[in-house]
């Protein structure tokens, strides 16, 4: 199975420079549409549930105290097979052009992060883990879902 570190490498490979802020999201969008098209994860590593959204502590402990980044140092992208790249590929396509802070917004709408953050303040931190099922529920609940991997996230999300 593929890691996170071969996810945010090939993200990374796609997208150029980019906020650490930015990559942590679209590594969740990319495990949540893995989830929904693909039913499975990309990866296996803890997505929690932070004050600015979902991150991957995994990835947060090699880019802590960076605003921008360039390039990831740990991951194999030939971990990733066809079905996982045309995830990512289709996800760095429709969100790539949001700001982190929107993408952070768009997580803090969702059902996922919502009930990850159950009990807490909006500014509390927090480590509660999201769970791959509400992912998994919420996001193909989304209109359009489907097997090309096509995704409009003005109707998905707003």
């Amino acid at each position: 199975m593929a890691t996170v570190h071969d996810v945010a490498k090939y993200v990374l490979q796609q997208t150029g420079s980019i906020t650490t802020m930015k990559l942590q999201k679209l590594v969740y969008f990319c495990q949540a549409w893995g989830l929904v098209w693909d039913e499975e994860p990309l990866f296996n590593e803890r997505i929690e549930a932070w004050v600015n959204g979902p991150v991957v502590p995994d990835l947060y402990h090699v880019h802590k105290g960076q605003f921008r980044i360039e390039e990831w140092p740990y991951g194999d992208i030939a971990n990733l097979n066809p079905a996982q790249l045309a995830t990512i590929n289709a996800v760095i396509e429709h969100y790539n052009k949001f700001t982190s802070q929107t993408l952070s917004d768009l997580t803090y709408q969702s059902a996922p992060l919502i009930n990850a953050r159950e009990g807490l303040e909006p500014n509390e931190r927090g480590s509660s883990e999201i769970s791959p099922v509400d992912m998994a529920e919420y996001y193909g609940s989304l209109p359009p879902t489907s097997s090309s991997r096509v995704i409009d996230p003005l109707n998905a999300f707003f």
